[in-house]
């Protein structure tokens, strides 16, 4: 599931939100809300949608900052995939 979420065979919910946090990471400027209304429409609740936003975000952040001052990963964790 770590380098293909699209196989893995998810339901609906977590569909719609692994594209959500991906269009949010890789394109933050073309999130609308018709990409917060497809979270709505799977069942998630605004409370839900911004507790996504916010992880989403803050992974982002994390990451930007250990990039910044340019921390290496430990020896065990793989390097990402480039995105597709």
């Amino acid at each position: 599931m770590e380098r293909d979420w699209r196989g893995a065979g998810l339901d609906e919910r977590r569909t719609a939100m692994l594209e959500y946090a991906e269009k949010l990471t890789l394109r933050p400027t073309s999130v609308t809300r018709e990409d917060v209304d497809a979270l709505r429409a799977t069942g998630f609740s605004d409370e839900d949608v911004l507790h996504i936003c916010e992880v989403t975000a803050y992974y982002a952040y994390v990451n930007r900052i250990a990039d910044g001052l340019g921390v290496e990963l430990e020896p065990w964790i793989p390097e990402a995939d480039p995105a597709p």
